[in-house]
């Protein structure tokens, strides 16, 4: 067994920024050499988030935006807000939501995805940042 960690970087603008990052996780497997096993796809932070989805742009730049906007709005005034002084109490619930990370199989050294499914990283936050995500290959 091998297990193989490595740092992918973003720089983001925030409010829900959806970043497909599913040929930066294929190119770490790739390098890896790593024929089959499973990657584990980590965002830092709490006010990010991993999922798959279908990259396209209704759903990207639209849909999951207004979904969330239902259940954890922007600019309301979150009791963390109160706490810290700040105005990310959403991005925190929006994390919590999605969750910060994924695990993906894969077999002869490719991902195992559906024909429209896409890795994505997001960003919640309120401001631009520099994001770091971890992929870490484990496997034969």
């Amino acid at each position: 067994m091998k297990i193989v960690t490595h740092s992918v970087r973003l720089q983001t603008k925030g409010y829900t920024d959806i970043v497909d990052i599913t040929s930066q996780v294929q190119r770490v497997i790739d390098e890896a050499e790593i024929k089959e096993g499973s990657v584990l796809v980590s965002a830092i932070g709490s006010t990010t988030g991993i999922t798959t989805v279908e990259y396209e742009p209704g759903l990207v730049n639209h849909d999951i935006s207004h979904m969330l906007d239902k259940l954890a709005p922007y600019g309301v005034n979150y009791e963390h807000n109160k706490t810290w002084g700040d105005d990310n109490g959403a991005a925190h619930l929006r994390s919590s939501l999605i969750g910060t990370s994924q695990s993906i199989p894969f077999e002869n050294g490719k991902l195992i995805l559906g024909t429209w499914q896409q890795i994505v990283f997001m960003d919640f936050d309120t401001r631009p940042r520099s994001r770091e995500i971890v992929v870490q290959v484990t496997g034969t």
